[in-house]
Order: C-alpha cells, then structure tokens, then sequence
C-alpha cells in the first residue's frame, strides 16, 4: 500500500535545514508532483534538487547528477534481472 504522505522534510531535514520557506515550498512541490506518480525520491535526488534551489550548482550540474544517477539505477535494474551486457 502506498504512503498516504510524502515526509520528505521528516526523512531529510538536514537538506531542508539550508533553504528559505520559499525554496522549500519549491522543493517539496517538485518532489511532491513526481511522488504523486510513483516514484520514490533518493536522498541522492533530494540532495540534487535542495543544492539546486539554493543556487549551490547550477542547471548543468544538476542535469549531470540527474543522468548519473539515472544510468546507475538503470544498471543496477538490469543486474538485478539478470540482463548482461552494456546498455
């Protein structure tokens, strides 16, 4: 059964700690919006977007991470099906 909430401040409030209310308020609606979809946010995800929204990397940066981050869940999903082989 799915969480009927978020608690994404709850789970890192370290990573909330250095935003003012409005770049929270931008935070937690950007990972609210996909959560309501089924994804599941990583500290790693949260981390990108709370370091983006307080200017600390900029688009690019941001983008990199996302990709990164991508491809290492991507292959760790293929390793766990047993599918061989670079992709």
């Amino acid at each position: 059964m799915a969480e009927p909430q978020m608690k994404i401040e709850q789970r890192y409030p370290e990573l909330f700690a250095q935003l003012d209310e409005t770049q929270r308020r931008a935070v937690v609606q950007s990972l609210a919006a996909g959560w309501h979809e089924g994804w599941k946010p990583t500290r790693e995800d949260v981390e990108n977007l709370t370091d983006y929204a307080r200017g600390a990397i900029d688009a690019d940066e941001y983008d990199r991470r996302a990709d990164a981050a991508a491809h290492r869940s991507a292959k760790a999903s293929r390793r766990a099906a047993g599918v061989v082989g670079r992709a």
